[in-house]
């Protein structure tokens, strides 16, 4: 079943804020082996000029996959998971995630593609603090491989 064109275009803003903690900042950072203390340390993070601990770039993940997985998950899209690889992941930041944080994400479905008898899908999440100014944007792109 091809997924349904008609999603690109609308956008997904997803009703449950995430409120960044410390202690998942500190075990993200554990997670991946990064250990800037920067990550772990409030008073190294406020040296630096940083309100709390700060979250390494990749934590974002966390946050928009939530997200995205709303929309990739909707029956109505078609988007058949069991085939699917990942093709790309990049965020572009446009301020430091910091503990007490809380992060709103609205996705955005920007293209869907057959390409060589796969499906391809690129979404676009939006994250935004409380105050509605932007955090991140994050760019994703899935793959649904097509029957053999």
């Amino acid at each position: 079943m091809a997924m349904d064109r008609a999603f690109v275009g609308r956008s997904f803003p997803f009703d449950e804020p995430y409120d960044v903690g410390r202690e998942s900042i500190r075990q993200f950072a554990s997670a991946i082996g990064d250990d800037n203390s920067m990550y772990v340390d409030r008073v190294a993070a406020r040296a630096a000029g940083h309100p709390d601990v700060v979250a390494p770039p990749t934590f974002l993940i966390a946050v928009v996959a939530r997200a995205q997985d709303r929309v990739m998950f909707d029956p109505a899209l078609g988007l058949d998971f069991s085939r699917v690889v990942h093709l790309d992941q990049r965020f572009v930041h446009h301020r430091p995630v910091v503990a007490g944080d809380v992060l709103h994400s609205t996705v955005h479905v920007d293209s869907i593609k057959v390409l060589a008898g796969n499906d391809v899908i690129a979404v676009r999440t939006e994250v935004t603090d409380a105050a509605g100014a932007a955090v991140a944007t994050a760019h994703g792109t899935l793959v649904s491989r097509a029957a053999a």
